[in-house]
């Protein structure tokens, strides 16, 4: 399965969500991949303990292959690294990234991330996208990429604005590029219960339809020490609430039967 985490908007938890919910998938077994098409390189800076410009044979390095001219292309397995976690694999960000978008671009290359995860799909059970906060070629290709596709939501009014030209901008990606993408739901991050304005936003958007996953990620000062200490929850904190809540998550996604308590008033 390959999943992109995915919104416009910056600081709603897109790489925390995307490591998170990877780390529950390796704890299980599955031999799951990280994706870190952010050139910011969160994701691979949370998961391999180094900044991303530290690394070489980074996924900027696999997509400027496909415009250089190279009588041999290496495989994109030759691109990921292992993680000091069992089972979890990652494909590190560079900031190149963000000097090799025009030529991606110009050459057509939007298909190829999808090309390389297809592949890689054979030795991996999971692959997690993390994407930058902004609908740029990246996260195009990892829309057209992905089979399904998950939305944090920060609880505010901007937020919430935003979320509409979110849909509006995938619905148009499904119908041109990708009809087997699947948006698989919005999932509230740094979920306040006792305050009255994240509930309404909440009640508001299920009374509209939009598909709001039950599960809500509450606030939690746990996250930034496990960015801290390069640790995913399920590793530092495994009976923290929060951590429970992204295994709640993780089950939901994955179709498996889970106990909530409803949306107080």
């Amino acid at each position: 399965m390959r999943r992109v985490v995915f919104n416009q908007k910056g600081g709603v938890g897109k790489s925390s969500i995307t490591c998170n919910l990877a780390a529950i998938s390796a704890a299980r077994g599955k031999r799951t991949l990280v994706v870190d098409l952010d050139p910011q390189g969160n994701s691979t800076h949370y998961l391999l303990g180094k900044p991303a410009g530290e690394f070489k044979d980074t996924i900027a390095d696999y997509l400027e292959q496909t415009v250089a001219f190279t009588v041999f292309n290496r495989r994109a397995d030759e691109f990921v690294h292992a993680s000091p976690f069992d089972n979890l694999f990652v494909m590190p960000s560079s900031p190149e990234l963000d000097f090799l978008e025009r030529k991606l671009e110009a050459k057509h290359k939007i298909y190829k991330l999808r090309e390389a995860l297809k592949k890689l799909g054979e030795s991996f059970d999971e692959i997690y996208i993390d994407t930058a906060p902004a609908l740029n070629f990246y996260t195009r290709s990892a829309l057209i990429a992905a089979q399904r596709c998950l939305i944090p939501f920060d609880c505010d009014d901007f937020s919430r604005q935003a979320l509409y030209s979110i849909l509006h901008e995938i619905q148009e990606l499904q119908e041109d590029h990708n009809e087997d993408l699947v948006v698989e739901g919005i999932v509230a991050n740094q979920f306040q219960p006792r305050a009255s304005l994240p509930k309404k936003l909440v009640r508001e958007l299920i009374d509209e339809g939009l598909p709001m996953l039950p599960v809500r990620l509450s606030s939690s000062v746990k996250m930034k020490e496990s960015h801290q200490n390069r640790q995913p929850l399920i590793h530092m904190a495994p009976k923290h609430p929060l951590t429970r809540q992204y295994e709640d998550l993780y089950r939901v996604l994955h179709g498996e039967t889970v106990e909530l308590e409803p949306l107080a008033d």
